[in-house]
């Protein structure tokens, strides 16, 4: 019989609809490491499908810890080492089994609450603008910009030479962009009014619905948009005439879990890796301790939160 553990359950039936509860540990196969967690960041979908659920599971996704036990495979980093990653399910617990391919060691220096604010928001952010190709004096546009994926996004396109603007109703957007080291063009509170200003080379929308819309219609003649998300929850239309004629350009859709399929380990160590040349700011809300993960999920589901919230686990 497996050890016991505490996680974050869901509770169909119950209020709130979260809890920390006790359920059995996680044994790893022989390509995954047995991590020890010690924080773990929530996302707006993981924590919206959770708060849904009509089944009981541990959610999360996001995840620092040290490593318990190695990958029997050798494939994974050794006993103590401090890593982060990112697992499909399982997330929000004391303990997690996870690939290597999914997981790379935390540099000195970044701390596990900056380490837990990377892997979804930070791969999404990453794997979108990459989409675009060359982003050296090109006008990207980001909308939900307030939000995990947009703040990177927004950074690590200005570090790629773009010039950026932003789309968010957050009054504090521009603050804290200039806090991020993020000068920006334009910040606008809609998408209406950012296409009233101009045309962009490269639109990075995580809202869906009426937004992205409206963006597929503001592309430069040969722009891209990259949607990687429906925060709106709203279907979408679209003058196609608009889209095809005037701007000649693409729409591509980006799913992390397709992403995860493959080895992301690069891709974390390169965000880490920025993070501790001080090049890019993790743009952490709010540090609680997992045991109030109801009253996070609640904050970040009432849009109460700019950037992550990390929940330290003790």
């Amino acid at each position: 019989m497996a050890e016991p553990m505490r996680a974050v359950v869901t509770e169909p039936t119950a209020t709130p609809r979260l809890a920390v509860r006790e359920v059995a540990s996680p044994h790893p196969a022989p390509h995954q490491a047995l991590i020890r967690v010690t924080a773990f960041s929530l996302n707006a979908g993981e924590t919206r499908t959770a708060l849904a659920a009509s089944t009981r599971y541990t959610p999360g996704w996001d995840f620092a810890g040290v490593v318990e036990q190695a990958a029997a495979d050798g494939s994974s980093p050794r006993a103590g080492t401090r890593v982060f990653g990112v697992v499909p399910q399982g997330a929000w617990a004391e303990y997690v089994a996870a690939r290597a391919g999914h997981i790379a060691e935390i540099p000195e220096g970044v701390t596990d609450a900056q380490a837990a604010a990377l892997p979804v928001a930070g791969v999404t952010a990453l794997v979108c603008l990459e989409e675009a190709g060359s982003l050296l004096g090109r006008r990207v546009l980001i909308t939900g910009a307030a939000g995990g994926v947009g703040r990177f996004a927004c950074q690590l396109a200005a570090l790629a030479g773009a010039t950026v603007f932003a789309v968010s109703r957050r009054p504090e957007l521009r603050r804290q962009l200039h806090e991020d080291g993020v000068q920006p063009a334009g910040v606008f509170t809609t998408m209406e009014e950012a296409k009233a200003a101009g045309t962009y080379d490269v639109i990075l929308d995580s809202v869906g619905g009426d937004t992205l819309g409206v963006a597929l219609t503001a592309l430069s003649f040969g722009g891209i948009c990259v949607n990687c998300g429906n925060s709106a929850q709203q279907p979408t239309t679209f003058d196609a005439r608009d889209f095809y004629l005037k701007s000649n350009g693409r729409l591509h859709g980006v799913w992390l879990g397709r992403e995860l399929a493959g080895n992301c380990t690069p891709m974390l160590a390169r965000l880490a890796s920025l993070v501790k040349q001080g090049r890019l700011r993790t743009p952490i809300d709010t540090e609680l301790p997992w045991t109030r993960v109801a009253e996070a999920a609640d904050r970040l589901m009432q849009q109460g939160v700019d950037g992550k919230v990390i929940l330290a686990v003790a």
